[in-house]
């Protein structure tokens, strides 16, 4: 939920601004409103500086690795001229002084005729089973001599080459050092990067005081949680600063602070990757965490891959850069294993076969659903469920803005879509008849319909508003139906590494036959976990991906989610 903040405005003697933001920032709970973004050539140059700390040690990995790259480069070309021996710049010039010049050849060795060597000056400088190279010796200025192609003159020679091999590898150990030593400092270095995006932030809200008093006075505005009210309140009273404070409203624009609990805040990432909502908006990530979850163990569908999932969020506790994910892939891993163990499916092989799991084979979830794939079905009723949450959303945000009359268009769309869904699924489970449910659902459509032709905006004409609902249908009609096959990308994920997964196994099985001849296990196991692994990064990609979608675009857009808020970010 989106957390109630506190305004507070303050007011300080020109000079006093830096003490000021010094005690506001040892407080850590007040976000004064700045710019994000450098606003001058000082700021700019501190941020240049936060940007030159933090990129030393990705500096030195390219360094090491251009280094690394000259080295094999010298090699191949080391390589191409060992065959041609050793000669130094002033064997060719001694050449050329004497009016003489080199052809270089390289041939098929059955293609070279020895009478060539009785009749121009040709000297042999390597051969091997294949391949003769030889130089031949004619006045400067002379064509080739020889019926066979010339080549071009090798650049320096195999001594020269080595040498610089040799200049080359120095440096390459010069810059792992380097890089080394640098790793060995990168909690020192990562400190320093942190303090300058800290003293950055310090001189952003300081340029951020709005003169007053004919520039007597400086006044700043900042925010806080209002469950902070106490500890901020004490701290400004120690200061002696002169403050006013006011519950914040929407118009202010206040930073946006979640309060979740611990579930729901490992889910935050993922609606900060959207954008965080206006003030008078809701916090969508209590719904994110629970379909996002739903919607990735769906895609990924087996607990053999869930345990692997959370193998790697355990291990990532461990990963500097990468601890704070660590407690969502495991909560991803365990959603995982549970769903996966629902479809009875565990590396991509049916379950519901062994034995062990006989007696709580009804657990298991129905392979056919009414005729069709179960876990299409299951996709398609866990899709209008997600809908039709949105447009609860909806309403009842609608409803606390405009209040229930202005809202009655909103009503009418959620009354239709969700009271029918909800008739319906009650039909199908018995609890209602064909003729009570007949009557509820003409009931529903015709009080929808007065919500959505005729009060969709109850200070406009009445055809105005017909015509607005007729177009409101065709663009609900249209939408409506695409998103809710889109959850049917649930179906087909979870349908392409099961299928894929099962395609490995087969060719291990394939490979391994009985199991007798125990060298045709290392092949097996080899293709098994090797394609496996495989299965589990392509599909893990397609769990994060298409979940998120279904969340950013089929969820937001029929809860009428906005991000239009900023993120709460206090000076420390």
């Amino acid at each position: 939920m989106i957390a109630k903040m506190t305004k507070y405005s303050f007011i300080l003697l020109k000079g006093d601004e830096e003490g000021f933001l010094q005690k506001v920032r040892e407080n850590g709970l007040v976000d004064i409103t700045r710019e994000a973004k450098p606003v001058d050539e000082r700021s700019a140059a501190l941020l240049a500086e936060a940007g030159r700390r933090k990129a030393v040690i990705p500096e030195a990995q390219a360094e090491l690795q251009a280094a690394s790259s000259r080295l094999e480069a010298a090699r191949k070309e080391a390589e191409a001229v060992k065959p041609w021996g050793a000669f130094t710049e002033a064997d060719l010039a001694r050449l050329d002084e004497a009016g003489l010049q080199l052809h270089w050849y390289s041939m098929q060795k059955k293609r070279f005729d020895e009478s060539w060597k009785e009749s121009w000056p040709i000297e042999e400088i390597s051969s091997d089973e294949k391949t003769i190279r030889f130089v031949a010796v004619t006045p400067k200025g002379e064509d080739n001599p020889l019926p066979v192609k010339e080549i071009p003159a090798p650049k320096g020679d195999y001594a020269a080459a080595r040498q610089h091999i040799a200049e080359l590898e120095q440096e390459q150990k010069e810059a792992q050092a380097k890089l080394e030593a640098l790793q060995a400092e990168s909690d020192k270095i990562e400190a320093e990067y942190q303090k300058a995006l800290s003293e950055l932030d310090l001189y952003l809200a300081g340029v951020a005081a709005v003169p007053a008093a004919d520039g007597a006075l400086s006044t700043f505005v900042g925010y806080a949680p209002a469950e902070s009210d106490e500890a901020v309140t004490a701290t400004l009273d120690a200061s002696g600063v002169f403050y006013l404070k006011e519950a914040a409203v929407t118009e202010d624009n206040p930073p946006i602070s979640f309060r979740n609990n611990r579930f729901v805040k490992m889910f935050e990432v993922l609606t900060d990757m959207y954008g965080r909502p206006a003030y008078d908006g809701f916090d969508p990530t209590p719904f994110i965490s629970v379909f996002f979850l739903l919607f990735f163990a769906f895609c990924m569908g087996d607990a053999g891959y869930g345990l692997i999932l959370i193998a790697i969020g355990l291990a990532l506790k461990k990963v500097k850069g990468f601890s704070d994910l660590s407690p969502l892939v495991v909560t991803l891993g365990i959603g995982t294993f549970v769903i996966g163990f629902l479809f009875h499916t565990f590396f991509s092989i049916d379950i519901s076969t062994w034995s062990i799991f006989a007696p709580i084979k009804k657990i298991f979830l129905p392979s056919k659903i009414a005729g069709y794939d179960g876990t299409m079905v299951l996709s398609l009723i866990v899709g209008v469920l997600h809908i039709s949450l949105a447009m609860i959303v909806k309403t009842i945000k609608e409803t606390s803005h405009k209040g229930f009359l202005g809202s009655l268009g909103t009503w009418g769309w959620t009354l239709l879509i969700v009271g029918g869904v909800a008739v319906g699924a009650a039909f199908l489970a018995g609890v209602l008849d064909a003729a009570l449910t007949k009557w509820i659902i003409i009931g529903i459509g015709a009080l929808s319909a007065i919500g959505i032709f005729l009060l969709n905006d109850i200070h406009r004409n009445p055809f105005v508003n017909i015509g607005s609902g007729l177009w409101d249908t065709y663009n609900m009609a249209s939408g409506l139906l695409g998103d809710v096959l889109s959850y049917l990308r649930l179906y087909a994920l979870g349908l392409a590494g099961s299928m894929l997964g099962m395609a490995f196994n087969s060719i291990g099985s394939m490979i391994l036959g009985d199991g007798h001849n125990i060298f045709l296990w290392i092949p097996f196991l080899l293709i098994v976990i090797v394609g496996h692994t495989l299965n589990i990064a392509m599909a893990a990609l397609g769990a994060f991906v298409h979940p998120l979608r279904l969340n950013f675009l089929e969820f937001f857009k029929n809860s009428g989610y906005e991000a239009a808020g900023r993120k709460y970010s206090p000076l420390k």
